[in-house]
């Protein structure tokens, strides 16, 4: 039992790096109705930038906010340079400017930065351990920010003007302009809170894998198949997702068909909910007029 209670608590906290990942997403998504495949790189070039300003003597939160600062700032600056002169492409010439940007910014990282992996202290260590030892200090950290960011997005999007405006635009650009609404910039700040979010993602993954230029590859696989699970335009749906893909994977992982699968498991779960239920757990629906 206290092999079981381990194993979902590791998937939990999983689950919350996962899902703070799919809410980026899921920002984009809302936003431009695209998926954003550059979006883990983007997380990590962001850590990487915390972690050069603990180097240098920073204190840890002021490097956090700073790699925050910098992920919104460069979301805002691949909506402006690399998404808005695609407006009306096809979505295959999307989809492979978003994939070339996903390597540019993974070779950038390792000019850069090099090459060699770092370890990246947690600022919740200090914590302590709970639950008779089943939740680390890192892993109570993980689960507190991700549950403000949740609570935090969620009264953005319905609260906001600028969350309305958002949504607005999304759904439809054209009526939004019309009625006042800056679609470009609105959809510019959409994609520097994705930025910002992913920021938060690669810090809180950081201290669990080491930090590399391909440290988000296997997590942003499981924050796009989180998102798609959960729902790709519903904030509760992303952690939803994320969490469930964190618990499921450890528990399979460990009693059904071992760790080198569990990569495997994340994708068969979201070709299943595509099958079954396209929309997600949590996705609205689709409507058309006729």
């Amino acid at each position: 039992m206290t092999e079981f209670a381990q194993q979902v608590a590791a998937g939990f906290v999983n689950g919350c790096i996962y899902a703070m990942l799919a809410l980026a997403l899921v920002m984009i998504y809302r936003a431009t109705n695209h998926v954003n495949f550059a979006q883990g790189e983007m997380a990590m070039f962001s850590t990487y930038i915390a972690w050069s300003l603990l180097e240098a003597g920073l204190p840890y939160w002021a490097a956090a906010l700073a790699a925050i600062a910098f992920g919104f700032v460069a979301g805002t600056l691949v909506e402006r340079v690399a998404l808005r002169p695609l407006h009306g492409a096809p979505l295959l010439s999307i989809v492979t400017v978003f994939v070339a940007l996903m390597i540019i910014i993974q070779s950038a990282a390792g000019l850069v930065f090099g090459h060699e992996s770092h370890s990246v202290a947690s600022p919740f260590d200090g914590w302590g351990r709970w639950g008779q030892g089943l939740l680390s200090g890192h892993a109570l950290g993980t689960v507190a920010v991700t549950l403000a960011v949740l609570a935090s997005m969620s009264a953005f999007f319905r609260f906001t003007r600028l969350g309305l405006a958002m949504r607005a635009a999304a759904l439809n650009p054209l009526s939004s302009s019309l009625s006042g609404v800056n679609v470009n910039r609105v959809l510019m700040i959409g994609w520097g809170v994705a930025g910002a979010i992913g920021a938060i993602a690669g810090l809180l993954a950081a201290p669990v894998v080491f930090l590399g230029p391909h440290m988000m590859g296997g997590i942003m696989i499981y924050g796009f198949a989180a998102a798609v699970v959960g729902g790709i335009d519903s904030p509760p749906g992303a952690i939803l997702g994320g969490l469930a893909l964190g618990i499921g994977e450890n528990l399979l992982g460990a009693y059904v068909t071992g760790n080198e699968l569990k990569l495997t498991i994340a994708l068969a779960v979201m070709f299943a909910i595509l099958v079954v239920r396209p929309r997600g757990l949590l996705g609205g629906k689709a409507i058309q007029r006729a």
